[in-house]
């Protein structure tokens, strides 16, 4: 769904270098399917390898993990998603039914050669698979990368880890991480300063975003459980909120009544049960076992896997891990960046 709070937040525009030498929680699955959508080639089609296997989201993860260590000083720990909560339900099958629609329409749209019709409909219809999970945690697991599997939302892992002092940013397009209490969070993270929107055939400039939690609150004159009451009502991954009722209209409720429980009958009758997801965006499941290390680099096995199990260019590859050895060489521990 994509929770836009952008109207009634303070955010400081920033530069990537900002980041140098910091560590940044990164909701796995989500910068996967990043990866899934974008990597493509002119007809929409997912790149493979010969057997047919998918290497899209592995390209991405090779080359923008590596990028950032060994050429901006920043270092990412992927959290991987576990079981979603049953109130999201609803919105994953809303978005199986979108995603099918999509298929759909990408199928019609080559069947009459309109290519940019096909990759506009492609860059949204697909959706990772076990076995691209599976493949992305051996890549980092071989690159010698920290990896944490959250036992319910990544993201919310990702917000605890920044939270408890374990990294310093999560970066996140969704504004999810702020209701899951993330007190810093990085959107439009970029190399290019330039997003693309091929399902328009379009693209524009952004510049790196930083929104302070405390500082969003302080602005707002609300607290952190208001804040999260004002989501409720705009509507969330988890329910859909009250009909009509946007981010600065919320605001303006929350601030004069104070809390949903004093709303007029009329509004907390169409938000309907809220408690329950209130409390997980307060306390969702996190784990706090979790060792993160620069482990060692097993090239040959990534050789073997990456280029003779999903023919990547052996040349290149190379030259990524001779990058990320010297990088590391240095650099054995979490503990020596924070």
């Amino acid at each position: 769904m994509g929770l836009n709070l952008r109207p009634i937040l303070t955010v400081k525009n920033i530069e990537i270098s900002y980041l140098s030498g910091k560590w940044i929680t990164i909701d796995a699955n989500n910068m996967l399917y990043q990866f899934l959508a974008l990597i493509r080639s002119p007809d929409g089609r997912r790149l493979t390898d010969k057997k047919g296997m998918t290497t899209s989201h592995l390209i991405g993860l090779l080359y923008r993990t590596t990028k950032l260590i060994t050429e901006f000083d920043i270092y990412p720990v992927f959290v991987f998603d576990g079981s979603p909560p049953k109130f999201k339900s609803k919105e994953l099958e809303k978005r199986r039914r979108e995603r099918q629609k999509l298929r759909n329409e990408w199928e019609q749209a080559i069947a009459r050669h309109d290519f940019r019709t096909a990759w506009s409909k492609a860059v949204r219809m697909d959706s990772l698979t076990k076995e691209m999970i599976v493949d992305a945690k051996k890549l980092l697991s071989l690159l010698g990368l920290p990896q944490v599997q959250a036992p319910s939302e990544g993201e919310a892992q990702a917000a605890y880890m920044v939270k408890k002092g374990d990294a310093n940013f999560c970066v996140s397009q969704d504004y999810d991480a702020l209701l899951f209490g993330a007190p810093l969070v990085v959107r439009n993270l970029t190399f290019t300063g330039i997003r693309y929107l091929p399902s328009k055939g379009t693209a524009y400039k952004i510049t790196p975003e930083l929104v302070v939690l405390e500082d969003v609150l302080a602005q707002l004159k609300i607290t952190h459980d208001q804040l999260i009451q004002i989501a409720l009502l705009m509507g969330t991954d988890y329910n859909e909120g009250v009909f009509g009722i946007g981010p600065k209209k919320a605001l303006k409720l929350i601030r004069r009544f104070g809390s949903i429980e004093n709303l007029p009958k009329q509004i907390k009758n169409a938000l309907g049960e809220y408690q329950e997801i209130f409390n997980f965006f307060k306390n969702p499941p996190v784990t706090k076992k979790y060792t993160l290390t620069i482990g060692k680099i097993y090239k040959d096995r990534l050789i073997e896997f990456l280029c003779e199990e999903h023919d990547f260019n052996k040349k290149r590859v190379m030259a990524v891990l001779k990058k990320l050895e010297e990088k590391f060489e240095k650099q054995a521990t979490l503990a020596d960046f924070i």
